[in-house]
Protein backbone atom coordinates (compact mmCIF):
# COMPACT_ATOMS: atom_id res chain seq x y z
CA UNK A 1 0.00 0.00 0.00
CA UNK A 2 2.05 2.99 -0.91
CA UNK A 3 1.34 6.41 -0.84
CA UNK A 4 0.14 6.47 3.00
CA UNK A 5 1.89 8.61 5.01
CA UNK A 6 2.89 8.13 8.56
CA UNK A 7 -0.18 7.63 10.69
CA UNK A 8 -2.22 6.52 8.36
CA UNK A 9 -3.35 10.28 8.02
CA UNK A 10 -5.61 11.61 4.79
CA UNK A 11 -3.45 14.62 3.46
CA UNK A 12 -5.84 15.18 0.10
CA UNK A 13 -9.48 15.21 0.84
CA UNK A 14 -11.41 12.67 -1.34
CA UNK A 15 -8.82 10.64 -2.15
CA UNK A 16 -9.89 7.08 -0.06
CA UNK A 17 -10.61 5.64 -3.46
CA UNK A 18 -6.79 5.55 -4.15
CA UNK A 19 -6.54 3.20 -0.92
CA UNK A 20 -6.95 -0.19 -2.23
CA UNK A 21 -7.38 -2.13 1.38
CA UNK A 22 -9.41 -5.06 -0.09
CA UNK A 23 -6.04 -7.04 1.22
CA UNK A 24 -6.74 -6.83 4.79
CA UNK A 25 -9.45 -9.18 4.84
CA UNK A 26 -9.56 -12.67 5.14
CA UNK A 27 -13.62 -13.17 4.37
CA UNK A 28 -15.04 -11.33 1.62
CA UNK A 29 -19.19 -11.12 0.15
CA UNK A 30 -20.34 -13.78 -2.46
CA UNK A 31 -23.80 -12.80 -4.14
CA UNK A 32 -26.33 -15.22 -4.89
CA UNK A 33 -27.88 -13.52 -8.12
CA UNK A 34 -31.28 -15.56 -7.37
CA UNK A 35 -31.50 -14.99 -3.97
CA UNK A 36 -31.04 -11.58 -4.16
CA UNK A 37 -34.31 -8.95 -3.73
CA UNK A 38 -32.33 -5.63 -4.14
CA UNK A 39 -33.55 -4.56 -1.06
CA UNK A 40 -30.56 -2.43 -1.05
CA UNK A 41 -29.49 -3.36 2.96
CA UNK A 42 -26.55 -4.16 2.08
CA UNK A 43 -25.93 -1.01 0.01
CA UNK A 44 -27.14 1.32 3.07
CA UNK A 45 -24.88 -0.19 6.14
CA UNK A 46 -21.56 -1.36 4.03
CA UNK A 47 -19.04 1.14 6.03
CA UNK A 48 -16.89 1.49 3.01
CA UNK A 49 -19.47 2.14 -0.12
CA UNK A 50 -18.60 -1.50 -1.38
CA UNK A 51 -21.83 -2.51 -3.02
CA UNK A 52 -21.83 -1.91 -6.65
CA UNK A 53 -25.46 -0.96 -7.75
CA UNK A 54 -26.82 -0.24 -11.50
CA UNK A 55 -30.12 0.73 -12.13
CA UNK A 56 -31.62 0.07 -8.84
CA UNK A 57 -30.35 -3.64 -8.82
CA UNK A 58 -27.75 -4.88 -6.68
CA UNK A 59 -24.51 -5.63 -8.88
CA UNK A 60 -21.91 -7.69 -7.02
CA UNK A 61 -19.13 -6.21 -4.67
CA UNK A 62 -15.71 -3.43 -5.24
CA UNK A 63 -13.43 -6.17 -3.48
CA UNK A 64 -10.65 -3.62 -3.86
CA UNK A 65 -12.09 -1.73 -0.78
CA UNK A 66 -13.93 -4.66 1.10
CA UNK A 67 -12.61 -5.33 4.58
CA UNK A 68 -14.73 -8.60 4.90
CA UNK A 69 -16.79 -7.04 7.57
CA UNK A 70 -19.54 -9.00 6.93
CA UNK A 71 -22.27 -6.66 7.62
CA UNK A 72 -23.32 -7.32 4.43
CA UNK A 73 -24.72 -10.71 4.86
CA UNK A 74 -25.93 -10.19 8.28
CA UNK A 75 -28.02 -7.56 6.91
CA UNK A 76 -29.66 -9.18 4.05
CA UNK A 77 -32.91 -10.41 4.83
CA UNK A 78 -32.95 -13.64 2.09
CA UNK A 79 -29.48 -14.75 2.98
CA UNK A 80 -27.98 -13.06 -0.88
CA UNK A 81 -24.91 -12.66 0.48
CA UNK A 82 -22.39 -15.09 2.07
CA UNK A 83 -18.85 -14.59 3.55
CA UNK A 84 -16.60 -17.41 2.32
CA UNK A 85 -12.43 -17.25 2.71
CA UNK A 86 -10.75 -14.91 0.62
Amino acid sequence: MSGLVPGARVVEPGSAMKFETGDWRTEMPVLDRKQCIDCMNCWMYCPDDCVLVKNGKMEGFRLTHCKGCGICARVCPKEAVKMVLG
